[in-house]
Order: C-alpha cells, then sequence, then structure tokens
C-alpha cells in the first residue's frame, strides 16, 4: 500500500470510529476532532504548565527539600523537582491523572508522560538522568487496578531520556491509608517504613556488593506531588543503597499548587 493512501486509509477510519464512538477531550468535554488528541485545542493551548522544570528552586520543590532537612545527618544534594501541569480541585485538568489513575486509560498517561519527559531532556537539571525509579503501589492495589500509574510515567520517561528504568526497585511493605484528607505530618507518618528496597535492586546496589559505577542522578516517578511526604519516604530508602554523590530529583505529571 502506498504510504499516501495508507495515510488517508487510516484519516477515514478515524474519522468513522469518531462518528461511531466519539472522543471527548478530558478536561472539559468537549467532542474531539480527528486530528486532536485526548484534549480540544482550547484546552490543549490553556495547560496549566508550572514551567518548573528549568528551575532548580521553587516552592514545589522546597516541599520536598524541607521535609529532607528535618532528618538530614550528612551533605544532601538538593533535590530537583520537576511537574508537567498544575493541579487542583477547580480544575478540570485533574481528570488527566483521573483518568490514568483510575479509569484504566494508560495511553493518555504516556501521552502525557512522553511531553514531561521531552521537556527533561531539554533541561540541564535533568538531562543527565541515568536510571529512574516509580513509586511503588502495595501488591493488593496493583493486582487490582493491573498496574501501577507511577511506573507508566516513569517507563515513559526513561524512554524519552534514554535512562535506565527499574520499575521494581522498591517496594510498598504496607498498605497505607489514603492521603487525601491528612495533614503533612499525618502523611509523614503513614508512609513511613512503607518502602523498601527489594531484593533484587539490593542485590545490585548494596554498599557493600554494588556496581563499582553507580548512576550519578536518579529519577523518582510518580502521577501526583502534594505534601512531598511520599517520595520523601521513597528517597529515604534510596539513601541506604546510593551515597549522597548520587542526586535523587523527583518528577511527577502534576503538582498541587498549596497544600
Amino acid at each position: 500500500m502506498e504510504p499516501l493512501l495508507g495515510k488517508k486509509l487510516g484519516y477515514v477510519v478515524g474519522a468513522v470510529t469518531d462518528i461511531l464512538l466519539p472522543r471527548t477531550c478530558a478536561v472539559c468535554g468537549a467532542r474531539l476532532d480527528t486530528e486532536e488528541a485526548y484534549l480540544c485545542r482550547e484546552c490543549m493551548s490553556d495547560i496549566p504548565f508550572t514551567y518548573n522544570w528549568g528551575r532548580k528552586y521553587h516552592a514545589i520543590a522546597d516541599r520536598l527539600n524541607l521535609i529532607i532537612q528535618q532528618d538530614l545527618h550528612e551533605y544532601e544534594p538538593y533535590s530537583f523537582v520537576s511537574n508537567l501541569f498544575f493541579y487542583n480541585e477547580d480544575n478540570g485538568y485533574r481528570h488527566i491523572c483521573h483518568r490514568l489513575k483510575y479509569q484504566g486509560d494508560i495511553r493518555i498517561g504516556r501521552f502525557f508522560s512522553r511531553e514531561l519527559g521531552k521537556r527533561l531532556k531539554d533541561s540541564p537539571l535533568y538531562r543527565d538522568i541515568d536510571l529512574v525509579i516509580p513509586v511503588p503501589l502495595h501488591w493488593t492495589r496493583k493486582w487490582d487496578r493491573g498496574y501501577n500509574q507511577a511506573a507508566i510515567i516513569g517507563r515513559e520517561i526513561a524512554r524519552v531520556l534514554n535512562a535506565g528504568y527499574m520499575p521494581d526497585f522498591l517496594v510498598r511493605k504496607k498498605k497505607t491509608a489514603s492521603q487525601t484528607t491528612l495533614d503533612l505530618e499525618q502523611k509523614k507518618a503513614n508512609v513511613s517504613d512503607a518502602f523498601s528496597v527489594s531484593e533484587k535492586a539490593w542485590k545490585i546496589f548494596a554498599p557493600e556488593t554494588g556496581p563499582k559505577t553507580l548512576p550519578g542522578h536518579v529519577l523518582i516517578t510518580d502521577d501526583v506531588f502534594t505534601s512531598g511526604a511520599t517520595t520523601a519516604a521513597c528517597r529515604r530508602v534510596l539513601r541506604t543503597v546510593f551515597p549522597p554523590e548520587v542526586r535523587i530529583s523527583v518528577a511527577t505529571l502534576a503538582a498541587v499548587e498549596e497544600e
């Protein structure tokens, strides 16, 4: 089949599919045109980007680093934090994360994860990342959902950055309660001792038997950044295998502007 003919045929099939099974914008619910993917043109142009992938210091990163400083015992490099867009209950962009997390829409998660990955690749702060590690789900939640949304995000970012990817580096040892209604101290207590390094990762990276060449920059991925309690807990566990010279940063699709 000629390439042009195949392209036209694909367009026709897409148009017919949109008539029979109309797609809607994840943000506003408007019907999508054939050329539109996941968001309508208006919502795509109005995405509340954080632009913090190009900044070392900003309010969201300060949340995480404040928690880190509270139990600091030795030198610790400042953690970079990057998020694609702002998330709150008053804007429809929260539906992007909801569709990925609760509605099984893995494709929308991959799409926006690649968008975040492209921005990280263009940033001097993140382009040297050589290992991506997602926040783990407890096995019961993963079994119920069928996937880990943080792993979907991490895999796509790792592909864009051409970085290593270990979805099973961390293990969630206990099933924690929802963090939605908890304050910061309650969140920290909720995820305290919730994570551990997997046996597989420990065999590879244990300080006494680990490789001579360690990653220089590790990235933790998750869907939404709120207080920073969860990623700080993961980061604390990663420090049991990675010395302070290894920078550990965080990337999420969305970030809550204020607690």
